[in-house]
């Protein structure tokens, strides 16, 4: 048997479509100890993730950490557990479906949005699927982490890959790596913020919180600490603020060596001995709310500052479904189209409809 994948659908009139696959990190599939361990164990095996000798790794993970971290993880999944699910889950299933929307209204018929996380389901291989089956011979993977880390980004390319291998007719490709200096992915979250203000006031120190990396990653040629930085710089003059007005701090950090700092728990913690009585804090990278942004930073983290002294924490939500996040997507993804639609629906792509196609190839002895 053949290891190459064929389409049993396919048709030789059938219009060459163009597939989006939206990718986030994932989640589980309930908050329980056991969907935890079935999680973590697909996430920390990932070696992009956890940068360590294989069998070493393999008996700390197996050993210890999934014997204490899955009850752990649980018990803060169901601090932020909704009826409708993970939150994490919901907003990604919202996102693509006005993705969809958003393209379907600019390139009507041509274009079809799915979507993957790197652990748990739905699968990257399982949204590349349906796309394949719905005809897609060209691809746009757009990652939902605007900066570029090999623990993520990285992560996603390995997959995609490793799907794609095993398909007969390769699509075209186009893979997004980044666009943490996307003038709509700054101006969304500068919008995101004076919104907030707007409604809630505006604090003394306005924090921007980035997901943490071991500081050997940045060492070692990530890029990601750069573009974080980047990032916050272009949002900070977006809104005009002074220097001493606004800080980069890092968050979720595992393990016992060195990661990227400061440190956002830390901080919180300084803040009000330094005088700081009131903070703001946002989550640029992240394109949905989730345990990092809901548990770790507005809860456990609110406690942290209130409890030394701090008066007023105010967590601004990740742009989520926000319309302005989702032109973004939009745009990102038609700038990554290399004019695909756009020449799908010129009139020449119309002078030899699908019809026509059909009877030359059966001429040439296809039956489909």
């Amino acid at each position: 048997m053949s290891r190459y994948l064929g389409d049993a659908e396919f048709r030789h009139d059938a219009p060459a479509g163009i597939g989006v696959l939206l990718v986030n990190l994932g989640t589980p599939d309930a908050p329980t100890a056991g969907s935890l361990r079935r999680y973590l164990k697909q996430f920390l095996s990932d070696p992009r993730v956890v940068e360590f000798p294989r069998l070493a790794w393999w008996l700390i993970l197996r050993l210890i950490i999934l014997n204490v971290r899955p009850k752990r993880s649980a018990e803060s999944y169901r601090k932020i557990w909704t009826g409708a699910g993970s939150p994490l889950m919901v907003i990604s299933q919202q996102q693509t479906k006005a993705l969809r929307e958003l393209l379907a209204s600019r390139y009507p018929g041509l274009v079809n949005v799915e979507l993957g996380m790197s652990y748990g389901q739905p699968s990257i291989k399982d949204g590349l699927e349906r796309l394949r089956l719905n005809g897609a011979r060209r691809l746009v993977i757009l990652p939902l982490y605007p900066q570029y880390s090999g623990t993520t980004v990285g992560s996603v390319f390995d997959a995609v890959a490793d799907t794609l291998r095993h398909w007969r007719w390769v699509p075209e490709l186009r893979f997004i790596n980044a666009y943490h200096d996307h003038p709509g992915y700054i101006e969304a979250l500068a919008t995101k913020i004076r919104d907030h203000w707007q409604q809630h006031g505006r604090a003394e120190r306005l924090l921007l919180s980035f997901h943490g990396v071991p500081q050997r990653y940045l060492m070692s040629g990530d890029p990601y600490h750069c573009q974080c930085q980047k990032t916050a710089r272009l949002v900070a003059e977006a809104l005009n603020l002074e220097a001493t007005q606004w800080m980069v701090v890092f968050q979720s950090r595992f393990g016992r060596e060195p990661w990227l700092q400061p440190y956002c728990d830390h901080v919180l913690k300084e803040l009000p001995g330094q005088g700081v009585k009131a903070v703001d804090v946002v989550c640029p990278g992240f394109a949905a709310d989730c345990l990092e942004t809901l548990e770790e930073i507005d809860q456990q983290n609110r406690d942290f500052f209130l409890a030394a002294g701090g008066e007023r924490f105010q967590y601004i939500p990740c742009l989520n479904a926000d319309p302005n996040h989702i032109e973004l997507m939009a745009d990102v993804v038609t700038a990554n189209t290399n004019g695909w639609a756009e020449r799908d629906m010129a009139p020449a792509a119309q002078e030899e409809p699908g019809q026509l196609t059909l009877r030359r190839a059966r001429v040439m002895g296809a039956n489909t």
